[in-house]
């Protein structure tokens, strides 16, 4: 290893561990809302009155636990992705990459700030967009990574079917939006805190179709626990739309995947992460009926969400990669060879 390839290199690993350490935070958010604790600490930035950094771990019981330690691993994140940030200034020669690290600290404060406008203004709302924030954090974060390891300098156009090539691209990405929107959904469920709002799978209440006038409703709420908020025909529909996406998104990843994998003469990474893409929607729809089945048991509930993100995050980095793919078939050597000058 030349000595000018040691900071690029020390720049990548770097970006892989905060990539960790935000999948870290959205596991430690998944369980504050799994344990329902997401109100325990009812004040911000303070924590009962201490300082959040001197909140005696004596009081750390409970939902306490779950919240606070959450706004510690987001605390640590935010000063890592500072880190990143002037890091990939120092080290980094193309501007849009310094761009994205710009980026990666504007979303993190915005993802503390909205974390903790959820806490003071008791608006769940936020905590919704607090979700999906934190999963397009962890996106751009490891695609940070991508772009900075020795693989992406390796990209290079493949004697292979274009037309093939843009139809996966275009897949992958459509693939990868409507993947963001079912995390949102399954973010607006479990913001609701009205638990399980079609209890069985794969059935829906006994059937295919989900009840939604006012009558069956009213049965299914006052067979609910008492200490259970009503549901609604909107939060059914909600549940079921999700279930319906799941499906589709499965069968559509599934498809796309096996299109990458017979391409023989594609880099074996980006094989490799079709072959994951399979294996994580399957793992997911897996966990998503086993929440049912445990009534949102919250180890299940979060793996969900663990494996969402990773599911989420292979989507963007295979649409990336793709996108990288085919800008070098595309791209007149020389204008390569200028892009790989100014990075030296």
């Amino acid at each position: 290893m030349s000595a000018i390839d040691l900071p690029k290199r020390l720049l990548h690993w770097y970006s892989v561990f905060v990539a960790v350490a935000v999948l870290v935070l959205i596991c430690s958010g998944g369980l504050v809302t799994s344990h329902e604790a997401g109100m325990a600490v009812p004040d911000w930035p303070n924590s009962f009155g201490y300082n959040m950094f001197l909140f005696p771990v004596s009081k750390w019981i409970g939902g306490i636990f779950y919240e606070h330690t959450h706004r510690l691993i987001a605390s640590t994140v935010g000063l890592l992705t500072l880190v990143l940030c002037a890091t990939t200034l120092m080290i980094e020669k193309r501007s849009w990459v310094k761009w994205m690290s710009v980026i990666a600290v504007l979303a993190v404060i915005t993802q503390g700030v909205l974390g903790g406008l959820r806490v003071t203004e008791h608006n769940p709302v936020l905590g919704l967009f607090h979700a999906c924030l934190a999963q397009s954090f962890f996106a751009l974060v490891a695609t940070i990574a991508l772009v900075t390891s020795k693989f992406w300098q390796t990209i290079s156009s493949v004697e292979s079917n274009d037309i093939i090539l843009r139809k996966s691209r275009v897949s992958a990405i459509a693939l990868t939006v409507a993947i963001l929107v079912q995390l949102a959904l399954g973010a607006a469920m479990r913001h609701s805190h009205t638990g399980l709002s079609i209890p069985d799978f794969p059935t829906v209440y006994g059937g295919l179709f989900p009840p939604t006038t006012s009558e069956p409703i009213a049965k299914i709420n006052a067979a609910r626990s008492p200490v259970q908020q009503p549901i609604t025909a909107g939060l059914i529909w909600l549940q079921y739309i999700h279930r319906f996406l799941a499906l589709c998104i499965s069968i559509e990843v599934i498809r796309s995947a096996i299109r990458l994998l017979r391409q023989p003469r594609l880099l074996s990474p980006i094989r490799f992460a079709a072959a994951g893409w399979i294996g994580l929607v399957i793992v997911q729809v897996a966990l998503g009926a086993w929440t049912v089945w445990s009534n949102k048991a919250a180890d299940v509930a979060t793996a969900h969400v663990l494996v969402g993100a990773l599911t989420l995050m292979t989507g963007v980095l295979l649409s990336v990669s793709l996108s990288r793919i085919l800008w070098m078939a595309t791209t007149p050597i020389g204008e390569i060879n200028h892009a790989a000058v100014s990075r030296a």
